[in-house]
């Protein structure tokens, strides 16, 4: 068994992000490529956000700290510390409205079939 703090990632990846100038920063704290089940922490600054992009598979983000919006195809989700949003299964982006950090967990899908 591994325990993690999530507390101190937040904290560690908030103070990464906020000497970035890309305004983030992700650290995966499960998974990886060869798991179907991936957990990443990512950062956000205030007013930063992640580009629309593809969902890779099931996936969610609970929010740890700050405020985010999860935008796709005309809608829009607003949370806020303690909220769990269920990603689409279509192209989305992510705002923070304020700094930010997320736990994003994906379970791949087999897309072939």
């Amino acid at each position: 068994m591994e325990k993690k703090s999530l507390t101190a990632l937040v904290r560690n990846q908030l103070q990464i992000a906020g000497s970035a100038s890309s305004g983030r920063s992700a650290q995966t704290v499960y998974g990886g490529h060869e798991h179907v089940l991936r957990q990443t922490i990512i950062a956000l600054n205030a007013g930063f956000v992640l580009d629309e992009h593809e969902n890779p598979g099931e996936a969610t983000l609970y929010v740890l700290k700050g405020r985010v919006r999860l935008l796709s195809e005309g809608e829009t989700w607003e949370g806020s510390a303690g909220d769990l949003l269920i990603i689409p299964q279509a192209r989305h982006s992510v705002e923070a409205v304020e700094d930010s950090a997320v736990l994003l967990t994906v379970a791949k899908t087999d897309r072939q079939g």
